[in-house]
């Protein structure tokens, strides 16, 4: 049996806790998976403090990729930034380790994106608006290492966004990555700076072993 790994608590007041979930652990629960789940994890983190304590998802993660993941312990703070995400979330940021050489060190791609039966999304002339700023951060032969900021919140829009470019996500064959060196998908949510109590608070995580293994500046 795997030991549980620790829970990493990045934030905690009354209202709020703000974690960094690892890659390959689902959010919430799926038919096929119901209790390897961060929320479960931060459920059990809460309830032992108080049993009758509960906790309400207000950001999530794709399953692969690691970072930031903000959950609410009430109701009602739950839906105050679920609902109003746009002027909570003041700056999210990605590291993203990307297949082959950028040509442009810097760029902000702009696509509108739908998704399919099969629920993977893609680049179309119509759908939802998906703005997506990045920075080369460090390259070496075959890989480039990206800063992301992303302007608007749709479903796997970095994934896409890059993939449209030629330049997709390492360890990510749902969207044409036929490298993994690193054996996880190659996305971390590494900052946010929220809003709270009327004030920026900046979240930060630290760099995955296995992205510092890629880049030796990451040190």
């Amino acid at each position: 049996m795997t030991k549980k790994k620790k829970l990493t608590i990045l934030y905690e007041d009354k209202n709020l806790l703000i974690v960094d979930k690892p890659a390959k652990l689902l959010t919430i629960a799926t038919s096929k998976e119901k209790e390897h789940t961060l929320y479960h994890e931060v459920s059990d983190y809460v309830k032992k403090q108080y049993p009758k304590n509960k906790v309400f998802i207000v950001n999530r993660l794709d399953k692969d990729t690691s970072g930031i993941v903000v959950f609410a312990k009430n109701e009602e703070t739950k839906k105050e930034y679920q609902n109003n995400w746009q002027d909570y979330a003041l700056n999210r940021e990605y590291l993203a380790i990307v297949e082959g050489r950028l040509s442009k060190d810097k760029d902000t791609l702009k696509y509108h994106l739908k998704e399919d039966h099969n629920f993977k999304v893609y680049v179309c002339d119509e759908g939802e608006l998906a703005i997506t700023e990045y920075q080369v951060l460090e390259k070496n032969k075959s890989y480039s290492l990206l800063k992301i900021k992303i302007l608007t919140g749709k479903k796997n829009q970095i994934r896409v966004s890059l993939s449209n470019i030629n330049h997709p996500v390492v360890g990510d064959k749902k969207y044409g990555s036929l490298k993994n060196p690193i054996n996880r998908l190659g996305l971390h949510a590494n900052v946010l700076e929220l809003k709270i109590n009327g004030k920026p608070v900046i979240i930060k995580t630290k760099i995955p072993k296995e992205f510092k293994l890629m880049f030796k500046s990451l040190d």
